[in-house]
């Protein structure tokens, strides 16, 4: 669970080639395309950076799939009005990226955005009650309470995250159930989500390296609403 410098620095480079195909995808989806048209062009950017594979099949789900916890993409056109959940990692000598971002194409309502909204709050909690010494179940607590708080608890279905090595899910496991403390240089991932069957989801997930005063975000890319 505790990684090595070397074993750290290949993470982050992982997660840098997150970061930049994260980028060049924004430029390139546009409605009309599918899901599985915008899961290739992220493996192909992967490949294009440099990655020697993928660290776990990419999801891109976008509308009613978002509400999927995995779900896998498919012929549906992304459209305006559209969420979209991105989750995909490289491997940099034989260690994962793992990053997941959710966006609006063309215009979203209310309820999209408020749900964004406390994924987004939630997920930055998470983040600040992470350093060593700290509980994986309570890094979960404070996630999940502010979720529950807001009346969405039983739409937040998994755990709050886990660690990350040569295998994308690794221990620790930060769920309700967790035992485990976090030490320092270990990566763990904070992703709460929200999923409302048969409307839409959102989750946003950043790699984390726990150090004694906090966190070292691996992941860069921006996590305000973006809407394209």
């Amino acid at each position: 669970m505790v990684k090595t410098e070397g074993e750290l620095l290949a993470i982050l480079e992982a997660e840098a080639m997150g970061d930049a195909c994260f980028t060049h995808i924004l430029d390139y989806i546009r409605p009309g395309m599918t899901e599985i048209q915008v899961a290739e062009e992220i493996e192909r950017t992967l490949a294009a950076l440099g990655s020697e594979g993928l660290a776990f099949p990419t999801i891109c789900v976008s509308g009613e799939h978002t509400s999927q916890l995995h779900g896998v993409p498919s012929d549906k056109v992304i459209v305006e009005g559209d969420l979209l959940t991105m989750d995909f990692g490289g491997i940099v000598r034989g260690y994962c990226g793992d990053m997941t971002r959710t966006i609006g194409i063309g215009h979203l309502h209310d309820e999209q955005i408020e749900i964004y909204d406390i994924v987004l709050r939630a997920q930055m909690a998470g983040l600040a009650a992470c350093r060593a010494g700290v509980s994986c179940f309570d890094v979960d607590r404070v996630c999940r309470d502010i979720i529950t708080r807001a009346g969405y608890g039983k739409y937040f279905v998994h755990g709050t995250g886990h660690g990350v090595g040569r295998e994308v899910h690794e221990s620790p496991t930060l769920n309700a159930k967790s035992e485990e403390i976090l030490e320092a240089h270990m990566p763990v991932t904070v992703e709460p989500g929200i999923y409302i069957p048969g409307k839409f989801g959102a989750r946003i997930e950043d790699l984390a390296i726990i150090t004694d005063f906090g966190i070292i975000n691996a992941a860069r890319s921006e996590k305000e609403l973006i809407i394209i």
